[in-house]
């Protein structure tokens, strides 16, 4: 058995983890100095993310790394630049390395099946950190509740906006997050919908994220002379393309607009009246969480979860954590008053 701090926490697992090593950027990630370490009883975790390029994914990895090196656990972290190739040889390159479990964010839901098969082969211990992993024999899936995520955005906007246009922006299709996000959406707008009272303009997805197709569908639905009521962004990225495009034509404090992650950015947009809202999703309990079930699985120990979600393969234990609405009513009492952003910060405009 794997050995490290074993206090239990809410959800049932241990504790966990980090690096005594020195890391080194290597092309597109982090690797330990040497390819391989003697086993000396330590935990070693992979830690595989899509991207770090993005405010949520560097906060969640930081978080990571400094739980797990409170816990004395080995971490190497791989960057898979948003490639999906590239995320397939990481994870193999994990499998060499005989890490005991991979936490992986993955880039596309259905494209690493094979080589996560390939990891639980080998032994290794597989949690999908944040975005379900399709189709492939995973441990356990630690998120957010992603439909109350899109619930929450739409409940905000159809307070303030029961009547009008709508033009939703949905995420990357690779993403399950993606699709959650929009049943969430859907739940509370199609009574609107079918009433019509609402009207969905256009409803568009964002191929890996980016920012263009928000801009675009805004900028030519403005440009038809178009009235927009709302917009719903699947992350606040999207709502800040959106606000842009609003923007040249002077409408951005006019529409209501939705986003989510609580970047920094969003929440000084909030405060300055461009955007209405967005859901903040606490990190830090994300990757403590993250940290102590990787801790956990590596000592044998089953997961203590309450819910599972099927992946397509089969129904894998969901640990779901709550988020919680961000306005100009609630910021002091969320993202303040947890510390993800400080005041200054936010008000500094």
């Amino acid at each position: 058995m794997k050995k490290g701090k074993s206090t239990i926490g809410k959800y049932g697992v241990g504790i966990a983890v980090f690096l005594g090593l020195s890391l080194i950027v290597g092309f597109g990630y982090i690797t330990l100095n040497k390819d391989d370490v003697e086993d000396d009883g330590k935990i070693i975790i992979g830690f595989c993310t899509d991207n770090l390029v993005i405010e949520r994914w560097q906060r969640d990895q930081e978080v990571f790394q400094a739980k797990a090196k409170e816990e004395n656990v080995e971490v190497i972290v791989y960057n898979a630049n948003e490639d999906n190739n590239t995320q397939n040889q990481q994870i193999r390159l994990l499998i060499k390395k005989k890490v005991d479990v991979m936490v992986v964010i993955p880039y596309d839901k259905d494209g690493i099946s094979e080589a996560i098969g390939e990891a639980k082969k080998a032994g290794i211990k597989v949690i999908a950190y944040d975005r379900l992993i399709s189709d492939a024999d995973i441990d356990a899936y630690i998120s957010f509740d992603n439909v109350k995520v899109g619930q929450l955005q739409a409940e905000a906007l159809v307070e303030k906006v029961p009547e009008g246009n709508y033009i939703i922006i949905n995420g990357s299709p690779d993403d399950n997050n993606s699709s959650m996000f929009r049943r969430g959406y859907m739940t509370v707008l199609e009574p609107f919908i079918q009433s019509g009272a609402i009207t969905i303009l256009e409803d568009v997805w964002a191929d890996n994220w980016r920012e263009e197709p928000a801009y675009d569908v805004v900028a030519s639905t403005l440009a038809k002379d178009v009235q927009i009521d709302a917009i719903i962004g699947a992350n606040d990225r999207l709502a800040e393309a959106a606000i842009q495009a609003l923007s040249e034509k002077g409408l951005a404090r006019s529409v209501y607009v939705a986003g989510h992650d609580a970047d920094i950015s969003a929440c000084q947009r909030i405060v300055e009246g461009t955007q209405y809202i967005t859901i903040y999703k606490p990190i830090r309990l994300l990757a403590e969480t993250a940290v102590d079930l990787a801790i956990s699985l590596a000592n044998d120990k089953e997961v203590d979860s309450v819910e599972v979600i099927n992946n397509g393969l089969k129904d894998v234990p969901f640990i779901k954590l709550d988020v919680l609405s961000v306005t100009l009513d609630t910021i002091e009492e969320t993202v303040i008053a947890d510390g993800f952003h400080q005041r200054e910060a936010i008000f500094r405009n």
